[in-house]
């Protein structure tokens, strides 16, 4: 029938991104989600004690003939309260107390190749019902920070968080990325720093003097390096009119 037709398959370069050393939560992540869950609807039913006891004071402060003792409405009242209270905030709790486990088992973060060799971006996954991969490329990090909350120092874990120029310039409050319930966060934080370094130099903090330099044009194989490239090549282009009709007039 004819020669065989020789079919080239391009695979999209994700590969290299998605198979990097893969490290998770360390499991006091999920002792800290099921406390906090817990506390949560602890302080809850003491707010509304408290509040209970204060409206209970204040009735029989205004209205003593109707409600001559606030020690009796706090004895009638105080248990169907608390019953309500805690039956309400358990629709919530026990699937939150069922889901957390697997929810944390399903992260994934990593950021350095099987090779060894540092991948180009943080990598993350996440989710159970819904996953979500998200790739940060290192050169788009504007800012990072590790952060130990009080439930972290109990748990003796910590998280490193991300921010990007786009994510920033949109109006977002908080970082883009968060690396939580780790051990080594203090690690991980300097690992990203000294890569960010690389692709930034100087990367400094904001007590020290950085004269603005021009970053060079990183001349990969992606297209917005090619766009950039374009660019800035209309850029010097349009310099060099200006620059020659300026000394036409002169």
């Amino acid at each position: 029938m004819g020669k065989d037709v020789g079919v080239k398959v391009i695979k999209p370069p994700i590969e290299r991104i998605t198979s990097g050393k893969i490290f998770k939560p360390s499991r006091a992540f999920t002792h800290k989600m099921l406390f906090q869950s817990v506390a949560a609807v602890l302080l809850i039913w003491l707010g509304m004690i408290i509040t209970f006891v204060s409206c209970a004071y204040m009735v029989a402060y205004f209205n003593p003939a109707k409600y001559p003792s606030a020690i009796r409405i706090i004895n009638d009242w105080t248990g169907p309260i608390s019953y309500w209270t805690i039956g309400l905030n358990l629709i919530w709790l026990v699937p939150s107390l069922i889901i957390t486990p697997f929810y944390v088992r399903s992260i994934e973060y990593s950021v350095k190749a099987e090779t060894g060799e540092t991948m180009p971006e943080i990598y993350v996954k996440k989710g159970v019902m819904t996953v979500t991969r998200k790739h940060v490329p290192f050169r788009t990090i504007t800012n990072i920070s590790s952060n130990a909350g009080p439930f972290d120092r109990l748990f003796g874990i910590g998280s490193v968080h991300i921010e990007t120029a786009g994510y920033s310039g949109s109006g977002q409050t908080g970082p883009e990325e968060k690396l939580e319930g780790i051990v080594f966060y203090e690690e991980v934080r300097d690992f990203i720093l000294n890569e960010l370094r690389k692709f930034k130099l100087p990367y400094v903090i904001g007590t020290e003097v950085v004269r603005p330099e021009e970053e060079p044009v990183p001349r990969g194989p992606g297209l917005d390096d090619e766009i950039l490239i374009t660019l800035r090549e209309i850029r010097d282009l349009l310099r060099r009119q200006a620059a020659e009709r300026r000394l036409g007039t002169e």
